[in-house]
């Protein structure tokens, strides 16, 4: 199934029926008088975080959602029957947000998690509402109200414990693959990878042991934030992460200036994703040599003042030893 994380639909509530204009004209009955009935509600329009959707492509092809009308009151005091109510499966993790693109109205992050959107319309009153003692034969009703219409963004971030970051090359799917069951598209130029990819990582026995959901994300350039090569799309995927895993390209010239240009762009892009919990891999390093390995781990250490790991995602050297660190910094309390 292809991926989509951006829809744009159109919402409309139900509208309500109208009254009704009755009188009462029975044989043997003295007294008549209005009875005419009041109209339906219209259906009211609901979101729900699903757990068997992970992706918005259903709403790429079905962009208009109408909840049912409100049938319109009958004779004899009948009201009319309500509107049904429309439910919209989305994704666990998913923002509804304004025609604008940028406000966020609702953020379904729990599985389960259902919320009003709009309310349907009210049922107009029949005659008989408006009988009094002053005004014994009313003839008078009012329409349904007409329900919400509503033009709206879904936007999904995937739901993961940790995320990949990197420049294009860095050897992120090769790493997701190695530690975990999924399998991402692997090659040797860039972009590779076009959309996020998730797998669950599993450490330890099947009793004592912890597992966590890692993403991979396509890698990001410099100028990636305005739009640059894949653009800030996918950023988003790792806004809910508790750890960042930013892996640079061992066979890189120049590892500071990779390192940099990506810290350059999580800042600028923002959400948080600067001040979130950072291990540094070095990957690839199966390629090098043991004296090449030391003299890049040392530039990186010099302007990161945080640990290297020297790894290798296609040898599957050091990856456990990172993967328990990861498991570790998604255990601290936030």
């Amino acid at each position: 199934m292809k991926f989509l994380d951006l829809a744009k639909i159109y919402l409309k509530s139900g509208d309500g029926g109208r009254g009704c204009v009755s009188f009462r004209r029975e044989k043997y009955i003295e007294y008549g008088g209005p009875d005419g009935g009041n109209g339906g509600k219209g259906g009211d329009i609901y979101f729900e975080a699903v757990d068997n959707m992970n992706t918005l492509i259903d709403y790429r092809y079905q962009q208009h959602h109408t909840a049912g009308n409100g049938r319109g009151g009958a004779g004899r005091d009948r009201s009319g029957l309500g509107g049904a109510d429309l439910i919209i499966p989305i994704p666990v993790g998913t923002e509804v947000l304004d025609e604008d693109k940028e406000t966020v109205l609702f953020d379904l992050s729990d599985i389960g998690q259902r919320i009003l959107f709009s309310k349907g319309g009210d049922g107009g009153f029949g005659n008989a509402h408006y009988k009094s003692a002053t005004n014994q034969s009313p003839r008078h009703y009012t329409p349904g109200f007409p329900g919400e219409e509503r033009t709206i963004w879904l936007r999904l971030k995937l739901i993961a414990d940790a995320g990949l970051v990197g420049m294009p090359n860095a050897g992120k799917s090769t790493f997701l693959a190695a530690c975990s069951a999924a399998k991402p598209k692997i090659a040797d130029y860039p972009f590779t990878t076009l959309a996020p990819n998730l797998g669950v990582v599993k450490l330890g026995g099947k009793r004592d042991g912890t597992s966590f959901v890692l993403a991979d994300i396509p890698g990001l350039i410099e100028g990636a934030h305005e739009g640059q090569g894949l653009g800030d799309r996918f950023l988003g995927h790792v806004e809910r992460c508790r750890v960042l895993l930013h892996l640079i390209d061992a066979t890189d010239e120049d590892v500071v200036a990779n390192y940099k240009t990506i810290r350059a762009e999580l800042k600028a892009y923002g959400g948080g994703l600067a001040r979130k919990a950072e291990i540094i891999a070095l990957n690839k390093c199966d390629a090098l040599t043991p004296a090449e390995i030391k003299r890049k781990v040392t530039a990186l250490k010099k302007i990161t003042r945080k640990e290297i790991h020297a790894i290798s995602g296609i040898a599957h050297t050091g990856v456990t030893e990172v993967l328990h660190l990861i498991a570790k910094k998604i255990k601290l309390p936030t």
